[in-house]
């Protein structure tokens, strides 16, 4: 029995922190066949990932890549095409969180965070969708988002508005890219056991208990779990599936 994405090409971004989504989905992806480049600024970090791939009977490369610059997504697509001629499957999963209220965020984090979180996909899925048009094989592009893309968030502002970008954005690519076989989508993540979640943990638990239990589940999700979604829309099952958003947050938007 092969593997769900059985000798595809897969590029995961900011995927080079162990406990991170990114890292989740790359070790996913390997575990199902794919070949997956592991890209992060952290070249060290993106490393380790690949190690623990290859150490479990998977393929993959590390490649230090800075999300926000165009000519290091010039040169990740282009060693991709250059190796394996084609891509199958981009993952824009890399992204930071400002959190800050309203008047005490500033032009340069508005700045900053729309850099790595928005400007980031557009420019990774303008090159990706260019190579799988030249290929003429169609492709998966999966887009990282979050519930703060779907609703309102205290602290979010432009966390927010960077996210709510890229699930229309992402809406948008799939029309333009349909008749391509070329499909789109994005993955709205809730609260994550993530590295990210340990400092809050750690600053306010009383607050961060209050959070958890808020949450109609009563636990955070798992990276694993956003792996997996990711998995889902990057293999040929989701094959009829193009434009649409899919939510993995213990219902937190169904309240």
């Amino acid at each position: 029995m092969t593997g769900r994405l059985e000798d595809k090409i897969a590029l995961v971004t900011g995927a080079g922190g162990m406990r991170g989504l990114g890292a989740a989905t790359a070790q996913r992806f390997a575990e199902e066949g794919a070949f997956v480049y592991v890209t992060d600024l952290d070249k060290a970090g993106a490393d380790e990932v690949v190690a623990q791939i290859e150490q479990a009977g998977g393929h993959a490369q590390a490649l230090q890549q800075d999300v926000t610059s165009e000519a290091s997504w010039d040169e990740v697509i282009g060693t991709i095409e250059q190796t394996h001629g084609r891509l199958d499957v981009l993952v824009n999963n890399a992204g930071i969180a400002v959190l800050k209220p309203l008047d005490k965020l500033t032009a340069a984090d508005w700045e900053r965070q729309n850099k790595v979180n928005l400007d980031s996909v557009f420019f990774g899925t303008q090159r990706a969708v260019e190579l799988m048009r030249k290929v003429g094989q169609g492709g998966s592009i999966v887009n990282l988002s979050s519930v703060a893309g779907l609703i309102g968030v205290p602290m979010c502002g432009a966390y927010a508005a960077a996210k709510g970008g890229v699930r229309l954005f992402s809406k948008v690519v799939a029309l333009e890219c349909a008749a391509d076989n070329i499909r789109c989508n994005s993955v709205h993540p809730g609260m994550i056991e993530t590295a990210m979640q340990d400092v809050a943990r750690r600053d306010n638990p009383e607050g961060f208990k209050q959070i958890v239990s808020a949450i109609p589940m009563q636990r955070m999700g798992s990276p694993l779990d956003i792996a997996n979604m990711n998995l889902f829309l990057a293999s040929d099952e989701a094959g009829y599936i193009t434009g649409c958003e899919f939510v993995v947050d213990g219902g937190t938007t169904a309240m």
